[in-house]
């Protein structure tokens, strides 16, 4: 079996966490709907910082969830940039 790359499991990971982010707002929006028990707001934020933030900007605007809220609004896109703008700095640095 052929080994993996780092940038192979780096693409993995990054797939595997933005389906997970993108499920918990679904989950969240369900759960708010159905006045249940609520995933912190911390949770869904903290998913999107550790890699989560595109999956997080679909699921607010798939689900329609959080898009009142400044946090979300102006966090989300703004951790997505960061995001992208470490991921091309190591890659220029040849890291990646």
């Amino acid at each position: 079996m052929k080994e993996l790359s780092f940038m192979h499991i780096i693409v993995i990971y990054l797939v595997i966490i933005n389906v997970v982010t993108f499920f918990m707002y679904g989950i969240d929006k369900w759960k708010s709907k159905r006045s249940k028990w609520r995933i912190r707001e911390a949770a869904l934020l903290g998913l999107a910082v550790l890699g989560g933030s595109v999956g997080a900007w679909l699921g607010m605007k798939v689900w329609h969830h959080k898009t009142m809220h400044r946090k979300f609004i102006y966090g989300v896109p703004a951790t997505i940039i960061i995001q992208l703008a470490i991921s091309g700095y190591l890659i220029v640095k040849g890291i990646l």
